[in-house]
């Protein structure tokens, strides 16, 4: 049975902290649902009711395109060990490039990562948790290294040429304020 939940409790950041995989779905009123599986140390609870997550230079920039029209974000987590249990947080969001001047004190929640492209803040105003007993169980080995060693290989002027070329606009052509434009 679902539980709603206005702030986060300490048995949900014990929870949370524990995980090595979450997910972000964002959308805005007329664009395409997205999607993402989020890994690294890269997720952080800021209060019961704000979290920051560390996002990485990738193929796309939905996320940001979705937050920036719209706002809304819902983050996942789900047990893959122990008590099956699935947390959602909604809320809203706003994107924080490294040209803003919040950048530089947000930063310092994370470990240094080549290809950081901005950093989420949500504003958290529904948890919810539900049971999770259809989710299997999987065991963790180990982070991928691949985007570090690819982020680090691109510099941080190949990063931002990437940004220009890849990253300006969503599949459905909306900006992601990645760039000054």
């Amino acid at each position: 049975m679902a539980k709603k939940f206005t702030s986060l409790t300490t048995e949900h950041h014990q929870f949370i902290k524990a995980q090595k995989l979450f997910f972000v779905a964002t959308a805005d009123s007329k664009s395409r649902i997205n999607l993402s599986p989020k890994g690294m140390d890269s997720f952080r609870l800021t209060g019961n009711n704000t979290a920051l997550w560390l996002n990485m230079t990738g193929s796309g920039n939905e996320t940001a395109a979705h937050v920036l029209a719209d706002g809304r974000m819902t983050i996942m987590f789900c047990a893959f060990e122990g008590k099956p249990i699935i947390l959602r947080l909604y809320g809203t969001a706003r994107a924080i490039h490294p040209r803003d001047p919040e950048w530089e004190s947000l930063i310092q929640n994370f470990p240094a990562t080549p290809g950081a492209r901005q950093i989420f803040e949500q504003d958290i105003d529904l948890i919810v948790t539900s049971c999770g007993m259809a989710v299997p169980y999987f065991d963790y080995k180990e982070e991928r290294n691949h985007l570090n060693s690819w982020a680090k290989k691109k510099g941080s002027e190949g990063l931002s040429d990437y940004w220009t070329e890849k990253n300006r606009f969503s599949l459905d052509g909306k900006p992601t304020g990645i760039t000054e434009e």
